[in-house]
Formats: structure tokens, C-alpha cells, sequence
């Protein structure tokens, strides 16, 4: 339960430490090859020798620190020399063997065809994909421990062509062994997006490591049409409810940031947020007194901490009793909605099918617009 918690918590951060990394220039002309419409944490381009370049300028909230990866083809690898003090891992590609950290990895993989090349994953428990789980099951995909503290040498034994990371700074231990170990570590800073579109579009940020990038367009493209389609159901909508999120975790109400990609969501869905005009991107933490002057008369609210019942609300804090969504029962989590082994759905699958979340959220706040429509993420509580 810790582990869940630090996740959904992992979303409404709020901000980290910054570091300044010496700027290094490329002496190749880099036009890009890889048009990117909403995400703003990374780049591709390629250079006149026919490599990839990919640059992450947000591997994780408030960084200044940005880094470069060069993906050269396999056969070309002999005949190309690269200034290695240029970029942070130089990638051999097509990828037929790589180590993921973070559950929004797997959707994109599954995406592009190449989830058989998953070889290992930290706290594979929370992976709730059935094809995948039945790799971990037959030993496919073996555990690493947790992400804080891989365990380095099942990882390097497994032998992977890359391991794609995620992280809170830029100090981790593990990840720096690794790298020691001639193994690449790229980092993904998918998590930081503030848009859901710009979440969804890291799946072309997987694509060159398989040199699948016309796929990867076609699959973001169908996303965004969906996505634009599904927002135009309440272009004509007039009246807003009010919405409410977050919950109480050790006296501290964490609500998502005016900016946060929640926060657009709910903008999306025509809710009318009452922290809209924060300008927070991560979370913001208040009181439960600050809460109740403000969103005590809320229409609906969402997430309240990993709550699943009205009478366990009830239970954990009787404030919680004096909330309008509360008395008419209007609250919804996307905490329900569970993998086999306990794995939140919302938090693996949610970047990349942004259009199903927002119909979650019109079939809430617009009944009439999708009435015979099933939520997928957002459940109401029991």
C-alpha cells in the first residue's frame, strides 16, 4: 500500500531540487525528423551521419539539466564517430532486450509490438497488463526490486541494451552503476507532462529505440483524434460543476495543481475546477480547514487519497461527513479500478488512452451526453 500511495502521490509533486549540467554542443546539423505537437520534455532530431538524437529537457519537475542520447543504427555503428562526451548514452539500435522502471512505459511498448523485448522491471506487481503479467508468471520478465534502489546485479546479468529510467533528481546510485557497467541508461520524463495530449505523445519517444517511428505517429494520431473528438461531445455544454480532488495523507490535503494535466482534464470535461487558478503543475498541499472554506460546497470529488468507501471516509476523518459531494454521494476515484495484483489502471494506462479519461469524467459531470457509457478509470465509491 506504501508503494501505491508513493506513486498517486508521485503525480501531485510539487517540486524538486535544481541542478545546472555545462552546456555541450553538437557540432552536426540536427533538422528534425519527428514532429512533436504537445509534449514538451523532449526532442528528436537526426543528425547528417544518420543517427538519432533525442533530447529530454524535463526528465523530472523544476530540472535544468538536460540530456542528449544518440540512437545509431546497429550496421552503422562501425562506420560512425561520435564525440561521447557529447551525450549522455549512445544507444545501438533496433533494441531487442531493454529494462523499463515506471508502469506508463508499458502501454507504449504494447503499442508498438515490442513488449516481448521487455526482459526486466522494478516491483512487477504493479504492472497490471495481462500480457505482460503472463511474462512475468513464465519468467520472462524478471523482478528488480524497487525502483529506488534497482537491484543492479540481476539487472546487468539480464544483459539489456538499454535501460529506460525515470527519476525524482539526479542522483541515483543504481542508475550510475549501470551506466559503469557499459549498459546505456536513458531517462523518460513522461510523468511531468502538464497536458494529457503531451503525456499520450511519449510514445514517440520509444519509437526510435525500435525504429518504429511511422508507427508511433499513426498510434498518437489516432489518440489525438480520439481525444479531440471526445472533447468536442460538450463543446455546447453551458453548466459547469463544481469539482473538488485529492484527500488527506498524515494531516496534509493534497489537491492537483491549476496546471497540473487534472486539472486540463477537468477543463476538457467543462468542470469547473476550484483550483483552477493556481498555478501549481504538480499538487498543492493545504489543510483540511483551507479545503472546507473552500470546497466544502463542491458539486463532485475526485480521489479522495486511496479511500474506496463512504464509510471508510467516514471512518478515517468525520470532516470528511461535512462535504456537499459526500452527503449526495458524488464521489468518484480512479483508485478502483485495479490489475490482478493490485496495480492501479489509471496510473499504467491513463497517459496513453487520455481520450477513454475524459470520457470518464463527461459520463460524470454530462450524463445525458454518454448515457449508456461504462467508466473505465473513474469509479464511484462504494
Amino acid at each position: 500500500m506504501k508503494k501505491i500511495v508513493f506513486i498517486a502521490l508521485c503525480a501531485l509533486v510539487v517540486s524538486c531540487k535544481r541542478e545546472k549540467k555545462e552546456s555541450t554542443s553538437i557540432t552536426t546539423s540536427l533538422p528534425a525528423i519527428t514532429k512533436i505537437t504537445h509534449a514538451t520534455g523532449f526532442s528528436i532530431e537526426k543528425a547528417a551521419e544518420g543517427f538519432t538524437v533525442i533530447t529530454v529537457s524535463s526528465p523530472w519537475p523544476g530540472s535544468e539539466k538536460t540530456f542528449k542520447y544518440a540512437l545509431v543504427d546497429k550496421e552503422k555503428m562501425a562506420s560512425i564517430t561520435l564525440n561521447s562526451e557529447a551525450y549522455d548514452a549512445i544507444v545501438a539500435v533496433p533494441i531487442e532486450r531493454l529494462v523499463v522502471t515506471s508502469t506508463t512505459h508499458i502501454p507504449s511498448l504494447e503499442a508498438l509490438g515490442v513488449a516481448d523485448r521487455l526482459v526486466g522491471f522494478p516491483n512487477t506487481d504493479l504492472i497490471s497488463s495481462e500480457y505482460t503479467r503472463k511474462r512475468i508468471l513464465d519468467g520472462s520478465v524478471k523482478e528488480l526490486g524497487n525502483n529506488e534502489s534497482i537491484n543492479t546485479e540481476i539487472t546487468i546479468s539480464l544483459n539489456p541494451e538499454v535501460v529506460i529510467g525515470f527519476g525524482m533528481n539526479n542522483r541515483n546510485k543504481a542508475y550510475e552503476t549501470i551506466a559503469h557497467s557499459n549498459i546505456p541508461v536513458v531517462l523518460n520524463g513522461d510523468w511531468t507532462e502538464e497536458s494529457p495530449l503531451g503525456k499520450a505523445e511519449w510514445i514517440k519517444f520509444f519509437a526510435p529505440f525500435f525504429q518504429l517511428e511511422a508507427k508511433a505517429d499513426s498510434i498518437f494520431n489516432a489518440i489525438e483524434n480520439s481525444y479531440q473528438k471526445t472533447k468536442a461531445l460538450v463543446a455546447k455544454v453551458k453548466t459547469r460543476p463544481t469539482v473538488l480532488t485529492g484527500g488527506l495523507y498524515k494531516d496534509v490535503w493534497h489537491v492537483a495543481g491549476g496546471k497540473s494535466w487534472m486539472a486540463q482534464f477537468l477543463e476538457d470535461a467543462k468542470a469547473d475546477y476550484l483550483y483552477k487558478d493556481d498555478t501549481e503543475t504538480g499538487g498543492i498541499s493545504l489543510s483540511l480547514e483551507a479545503v472546507l472554506a473552500k470546497s466544502q460546497q463542491a458539486d463532485y470529488w475526485l480521489n479522495p487519497s486511496m479511500i474506496t468507501s463512504y464509510s471508510e471516509m467516514e471512518k478515517a476523518n468525520a470532516h470528511y461527513t461535512q462535504f456537499k459531494a459526500f452527503k449526495n454521494k458524488n464521489i468518484f476515484s480512479n483508485t478502483l479500478a485495479k490489475g490482478s495484483t493490485g496495480g492501479l489502471l489509471y496510473y499504467e494506462m491513463a497517459p496513453m488512452k487520455p481520450d477513454l479519461v475524459l470520457k470518464d469524467l463527461i459520463h460524470i459531470f454530462h450524463p445525458e451526453l454518454l448515457p449508456d457509457y461504462e467508466p473505465f478509470f473513474f469509479k464511484p465509491l462504494e
